[in-house]
Order: C-alpha cells, then sequence, then structure tokens
C-alpha cells in the first residue's frame, strides 16, 4: 500500500491545488447567503472526487490492470502515457492563458453570480468541477488506475480512495471549516487568497501539471520499453 499512496499523493495535491474550486467556494463564503450554497458546493466536490475515482478504479480492475508480477501491463503503461500526454497538454493550455505582467486576470462568467447560487445549483457545480472538468478528471483517473495496478484487498483500496479524496479535498474543506469557526477573522485572509489564486492560478497549475504529466508519461514509457 506504501507504494500506491506515494503515487497518489502528487496526484491528490495537483487536484487539491485547483484555484478555480477554491477561489469559487471563498466566494460563496463572503457572499451574503455564505451558508447553504458553501456546504452544497462541498458536498458536490466530494462526492466527484469520490465518484470520478471509483468509477476508473472499477473499469482498470475490469480491465485486468491489477498487478500480479509488480510490472505494469502494456495496457496500464498505454493509458498511464495517454494521461501523461493530455495532462502535459492541459499544462501548456494554463501557460498560454497566464495573464501578461500588468494584465488583469480572467475569471469564467459565471462566477460573477455566484454570490446568488442556490445550494442545490452550488452542489452541481462542485461535482462538475471535480469529474467533469478534464483536468481533475484525467487526475482522478491516474489515481483510479494506480489503485487497481496495486491489486491490494478491497479495504486496502477503499482506504486508498479515502486518503486520496481526503488530500484532493482539503484546499475546499479547509476554507469552509476555518470560516465557521472564525467568520470575521478569516474574511481578509480569505480574500487575500483569492485575490492571489486569481492572479498566479495559471503558474501554478503549469507547474503541477508539468510534473505530474512528465511523472505520468515517463511511468507509461518505461512500462512499454521495459
Amino acid at each position: 500500500m506504501g507504494e500506491a499512496l506515494g503515487e497518489l499523493l502528487p496526484v491528490a495535491v495537483a487536484v487539491a491545488v485547483s484555484p478555480i474550486p477554491i477561489m469559487a467556494v471563498i466566494l460563496m463564503l463572503l457572499a451574503p447567503r455564505a451558508g447553504g450554497a458553501s456546504v452544497g458546493f462541498l458536498a458536490g466536490w466530494v462526492a466527484g472526487i469520490v465518484g470520478a475515482t471509483v468509477v476508473f478504479w472499477v473499469l482498470a480492475d475490469m480491465a485486468g490492470l491489477e498487478s500480479a508480477s509488480g510490472e505494469p501491463s502494456a495496457e496500464e503503461s498505454w493509458i498511464k502515457l495517454a494521461l501523461g500526454v493530455g495532462i502535459l497538454v492541459l499544462a501548456v493550455r494554463h501557460w498560454r492563458e497566464r495573464p501578461r505582467p500588468g494584465e488583469p486576470a480572467g475569471l469564467p462568467g459565471w462566477m460573477k453570480a455566484i454570490d446568488k447560487v442556490t445550494a442545490a445549483r452550488a452542489m452541481a457545480l462542485g461535482a462538475g468541477l471535480s469529474a467533469v472538468n478534464p483536468k481533475n478528471l484525467m487526475l482522478c483517473a491516474a489515481a483510479g488506475v494506480t489503485i487497481a495496478h496495486a491489486g491490494l484487498a478491497l479495504g486496502s483500496d477503499v482506504v486508498l480512495v479515502a486518503v486520496f479524496t481526503l488530500v484532493a479535498a482539503c484546499t475546499v474543506v479547509a476554507p469552509a471549516v476555518a470560516y465557521r469557526v472564525a467568520a470575521e477573522r478569516m474574511r481578509g485572509p480569505l480574500d487575500r487568497l483569492r485575490a492571489w489564486l486569481e492572479r498566479d492560478n495559471a503558474t501554478v497549475m503549469f507547474v503541477l501539471l508539468l510534473v505530474i504529466g512528465v511523472v505520468l508519461a515517463g511511468k507509461g514509457i518505461g512500462g512499454l520499453i521495459g
């Protein structure tokens, strides 16, 4: 389990530092009706991560990607190579979309009306950002393949899914919990965090996706030529 956990943690961190959901939950917390929307978003975000990871874990398990000899199968190597290349493409896109010096950072149009979103829509938004967003979908797929390859007992697989989800969701959970504990004290720090993410999110995501993409592609190539 230790080896699988070591492979999962960097992928989980890449999901965790996704700037858009962090900014979304912060904007919901700072809105007049912070309670229901932020809780709904958090529930959707966690459910999306769990759902996508479990689906890819089950699919990879059905495809026979679990490890019997400790060596990856050709199918697993091709999948990792494809995921790595896909993530590298997303890294390049983030780099090209970064704001130039002195240029204001752009935000998705839906964020302008996020203070009016209902709890149900916030839940759907959280699930969509975690399970439908191409970047997170590929990262959850990588996690599912890693868990299937480990070939562990069901209980151990469940633990790996739980740890992956906990780490991947912590950056959305933490602001919500902190705000509920000390709302007034957290307004300033949360607003500064939102501004920093808005300004530097493209660069942060480029670096993380570049590292994850290179690692996955390297594992895929290594499995094919090994």
